[in-house]
């Protein structure tokens, strides 16, 4: 899991994808007609600032957007079509037991700083996720790591306590850091084909092209994301020109100025972003399946998206999005039916309803779907007090204390079914079957195997209600069209901009 908007923490997720060699290359879009200026400066248009640069102390979605791929690097890189990449780890090999892995670092890779990558830099990188105070998105995915060695300079061995079939998936996720570098939260040192600019807080944080870069150069000199805190304030600043590009269309109302102008492109790529109606599965009444089941089929999914977000965006039923490997249209589950509802009301013991407090983030589109929710469910009988609070307090509250009944949240990552196989994750969740099923799937020696087992763990999170997934968010990318290759999708958040090419 990664939330949405300052973004907080997490994501677990379980894949084994084909890799392939490649430095800087990407998904593209737009134009291709025409020259190019390679000494443009590409602008974009941003709702996510980072909340700091270090993506181990809680820096949010923001920075994700902005520095991974294109100022930090891993051994592997997510693309935007979801596959994996060797990047800074040249090649590997895995033990006959799947316990250890070999990896083979890229020659002349140098930091910003100037220095040359090593293996001390890599086993630097894995501690740091690990580390006690760390608030990586994978540090509990990679704590199966038993030992880091490093033999050379050039090798890093790493050995697991158990198979984990998603360990090179999840260390695309993990940043090489310059083992020596300070102050990660205002600063980076890391290999790729930017450095950091300037960052002006609430306003703008720019990146340079690497000149000392190990792979192909970028293909304009410089970007600048461009930070606004109202949905409708990147479009206008599309249509002024003074940003070339939207990351993610928040404004669906805003589109049809941009459709009908041919200076512009609107592009609908896939998210991997879910909105969920988390119940605290610990917590009554919410400890009663049919509690959980009746709230699901109280609340019509189809109307709240149509009323965020018009034509856009997709009804799933489950935690799991289409692009997926485990995916499966369960949209049929606990489907809107009223009367379904307050029957199973009534089989639980709460014929004449209940009340409990939802706690939900003050930015969009949780109070509305809050509302919409509180309207829905008084149908069946059922009062919803909805308590407004901050990202932070959402963290404290709900995610560490687990002080909470129901909450709205967005879950960015692809592949984190698996979070339903963890009883202490902050939702309570606690389904013996399903926890042994995820555990299977981790350990699974191939991928038809895995993707079995995690659709059982699809359908059976599906029919115990374990939360509600209310809809898939859509991935809108706008854009000039003087522009090319920028990402499509939505995969956790990331943004890659090497590839932007800008006409003149």
């Amino acid at each position: 899991m990664r939330l949405n908007k300052p973004a907080l923490y997490a994501a677990a997720t379980t894949a084994t994808l084909a890799l392939v060699l490649t430095a800087c290359g990407g998904s593209a879009a737009g134009g291709s007609g025409g020259t190019w200026d390679k000494n443009a400066t590409v602008n974009i248009g941003s709702l996510y600032e980072p909340q700091n640069l270090d993506n181990t102390a809680g820096g949010g979605q923001g920075v994700t957007e902005a520095l991974n791929g294109n100022v930090y690097e891993g051994l592997f890189r997510l693309t935007d079509d979801g596959k994996v990449d060797k990047l800074l780890a040249k090649d590997y090999t895995t033990s006959a037991d799947g316990l250890t892995y070999t990896f083979t670092l890229r020659s002349g890779v140098k930091f910003h700083s100037g220095r040359e990558l090593t293996s001390a830099d890599v086993k630097y990188s894995l501690e740091k996720v690990l580390a006690d105070d760390s608030q990586s998105a994978r540090k509990s995915n990679l704590e199966v790591v038993k030992d880091i060695a490093t033999p050379d300079a050039h090798t890093v061995k790493v050995t697991l306590s158990q198979r984990s079939i998603s360990f090179v998936y999840n260390l695309s996720y993990v940043w090489i850091i310059n083992s020596q570098a300070k102050n990660l939260k205002t600063s980076e040192d890391g290999t790729g084909p930017y450095t950091l600019g300037k960052w002006t807080r609430g306003s703008a944080l720019s990146l340079n092209r690497f000149a000392g870069y190990w792979g192909d150069a970028a293909a304009n000199k410089q970007v600048v994301f461009h930070y606004f805190k109202d949905a409708t304030a990147p479009n206008n600043a599309l249509l002024t020109n003074a940003v070339d590009v939207v990351t993610s269309e928040q404004s669906p109302d805003a589109l049809d100025q941009f459709k009908s102008n041919q200076s512009y492109k609107v592009n609908d790529g896939n998210s991997t972003t879910k909105l969920l109606l988390a119940f605290n599965d610990k917590a009554k009444p919410f400890t009663d399946v049919k509690v959980r089941q009746a709230v699901s089929a109280a609340i019509d999914d189809k109307k709240l998206l149509e009323s965020v977000w018009g034509g856009y965006g997709k009804l799933i039923g489950s935690m799991v999005p289409p692009t997926d490997p485990w995916y499966e249209d369960l949209t049929k589950v606990n489907a809107h039916d009223v009367t379904k509802a307050k029957k199973l009301l009534a089989e639980a013991g709460y014929a004449k309803g209940f009340s409990f407090t939802l706690d939900t983030p003050n930015y969009d589109p949780h109070p509305t779907a809050a509302t919409f929710i509180k309207a829905q469910l008084a149908k069946v009988g059922i009062t919803v007090r909805i308590n407004t609070i901050t990202p932070d307090e959402w963290y404290t509250k709900v995610y560490k204390n687990h002080d909470f009944t129901a909450t709205l949240q967005e879950h960015v990552n692809d592949r984190d079914l698996v979070w339903y196989g963890n009883p202490d994750f902050y939702w309570g969740y606690d389904n013996k079957q399903v926890t042994k099923w995820v555990a299977e799937a981790e350990e699974a020696t191939t991928t038809a195997r895995q993707t079995e087992l995690l659709k059982k763990v699809n359908r059976q999170t599906a029919e115990d209600a374990a939360s509600d997934w209310l809809y898939l968010y859509p991935q809108i990318v706008v854009a000039s069209t003087k522009l090319s290759g920028y990402p499509l999708n939505g995969l956790n958040s990331q943004f890659y901009a090497y590839d932007i090419k800008k006409k003149d």
